[in-house]
């Protein structure tokens, strides 16, 4: 509710319609964001989201890293939010690299950019931005460093344009990716987030470690 010169100024009673999701998002959860006055899909750790709308994605990382690609040719484009899985009993990082930490890295990404080429993205105008890889607890290994060692030579591999990046660093982060401009806004937190967060990603983490990856997305 808005105040001004004394009187209270109801805010609208209700939002606009949502804009249309695509096929195979239902499961993604979004809402009114009256900061930014339009709809936004909120992202948890392991999912992703594509869109062609005006809406935004947003996502909270402190290991873990989103890329936010999209084709401004065609308008659209999403963001994932991923971490690599580690070895299983004393969580060091696997020394082969076509092991299952860059497998599921790959499919993480190609997952992304296999929807947004589906529907109606072109890969030669892809750009993208990389948000995240923070070492938000001093005593944890340094699992954000991998995961940004990997984004970082998958966009090499694959000659994809990278036009901003925030990674590394201490923080965690809020960030935010509007698909259809291309703007992208990363909030620093406080560390008084930090466990929260971090007991999300050591959640995740754990279920990364007993799942197989799987799906019909080519790796390379």
């Amino acid at each position: 509710m808005n105040k001004q010169d004394g009187l209270s100024l109801a805010s609208p009673a209700h939002p606009p319609a949502p804009p249309r999701m695509l096929p195979g998002f239902a499961h993604i959860n979004r809402y009114w964001d009256e900061q930014h006055a339009m709809y936004a899909a909120k992202l948890l750790p392991g999912e992703y989201y594509v869109t062609c709308e005006k809406e935004t994605i947003v996502t909270v990382l402190g290991s873990c890293v989103s890329a936010c690609i999209r084709d401004p040719v065609f308008g659209v484009g999403g963001m994932n939010h991923f971490m690599l899985p580690t070895n299983q009993g004393n969580g060091s990082w696997e020394a082969n690299g076509v092991g299952a930490s860059t497998r599921y890295g790959s499919f993480a990404m190609e997952q992304l950019i296999n929807d947004i080429l589906k529907h109606g993205g072109v890969r030669k105008n892809l750009e993208v931005k990389l948000v995240g890889g923070g070492k938000i607890l001093a005593q944890m290994t340094d699992i954000g460093r991998k995961n940004i060692d990997f984004v970082e030579e998958y966009i090499r591999t694959e000659a994809l344009k990278v036009i901003a990046r925030d990674l590394g660093d201490i923080y965690p982060r809020k960030a935010y990716f509007t698909p259809l401009t291309g703007k992208a806004f990363v909030k620093k937190l406080r560390s008084l987030h930090n466990n929260t967060i971090a007991e999300r990603e050591n959640t995740y983490l754990s279920q990364l470690q007993s799942k197989p990856v799987q799906g019909d997305v080519t790796l390379f």
